[in-house]
């Protein structure tokens, strides 16, 4: 079986490079890669390197992050997000090809205090969010089999991520504060790409799981309570931190160019009974990566 990643340098990509490789043969492409195209800022490229290779299964794991700049970046956006995944869902088409993508609860408005069930009514708050949802229906509409997850939070081990920060700051200041008023659950790149791994051998034998599915650990916390953990974890561990205070402080007191969700609560029901998977808590991830960081 021949596997084609995109985004391999990515969170979420450098973790499906090791969760793909037992599956079968991976090719695994960035936007320098120089056999093949990878960069999706060239959609004819992209549909170029899926005719030329003709794999069994499609992992897309490049997507314009940037959710601030999008607002003012919004064709680049909505041609990484959204027209090059159309240019790619109908190469995959043509060649038999399983597409596997990743979305966001961005695609909802964040009103509630309610889990998104994927058959909610989308109504994205910014840019990043339409040009997601846009590349989901592009996908839909070009494919019949295909898993698009919707996950949030997401964080690994390797670059930047909340818990770093949050633990830099810690050493610098003596009061941090972080907001309080956002729900979701911190879901961590190698938990997206196991699970990633394991629903393509589910799909390649019922190919009738073809859909849309939420995938994100189990829990929810807010971003306060998620420093809080990570900071007391942290101070267990030994590490020094001068911090003596935490104050939780509403969104406002942070303005961005894009609107944020206030619910990025997922219902992940269909998931975990299609794939017959449990989700682990979402604390179990971040102490686990705390101790990888700082072993």
């Amino acid at each position: 079986m021949n596997i084609l990643l995109f985004g391999k340098n990515g969170q979420v990509g450098w973790e499906l490079q090791r969760a793909l490789a037992p599956l079968g043969n991976l090719i695994a492409l960035d936007r320098h890669s120089t056999d093949y195209c990878g960069d999706f800022e060239n959609p004819t490229g992209i549909a170029e390197t899926v005719r030329k290779l003709q794999p069994t299964v499609i992992v897309n794991a490049t997507a314009y992050t940037a959710v601030d700049k999008a607002e003012s970046e919004q064709e680049k956006a909505q041609l990484i997000n959204a027209t090059t995944l159309g240019a790619l869902a109908g190469a995959a088409e043509t060649c038999g090809a399983w597409l596997v993508h990743y979305s966001t609860d961005y695609v909802f408005d964040g009103s509630g205090d309610t889990p998104w069930k994927e058959s909610d009514t989308t109504a994205p708050l910014n840019v990043y969010g339409q040009t997601k949802l846009e590349g989901e229906q592009a996908i839909a509409r070009n494919m019949q089999r295909y898993l698009i997850f919707r996950t949030s939070w997401v964080y690994a081990a390797r670059g930047n991520n909340f818990a770093k920060t949050m633990i830099r700051l810690a050493k610098d200041r003596d009061t941090l504060s972080v907001i309080n008023d956002q729900f979701g659950a911190p879901t961590g790149a190698d938990l997206i790409a196991d699970s990633t791994a394991h629903a393509i051998r589910v799909a390649l034998d019922k190919p009738e799981v073809s859909g849309l599915y939420h995938l994100i650990a189990a829990g929810t916390t807010t971003w306060y309570d998620y420093a809080s953990k990570v900071i007391h974890y942290a101070q267990s561990k030994g590490i020094a931190l001068n911090v003596k205070t935490i104050n939780p402080v509403s969104t406002s007191a942070f303005p961005t160019p894009a609107k944020r969700p206030g619910n990025s609560r997922l219902d992940t029901r269909k998931f975990r009974e299609t794939f017959a998977l449990t989700l682990p808590d979402w604390e179990t991830g971040v102490t686990r990566l705390i101790d990888e960081l700082y072993a």
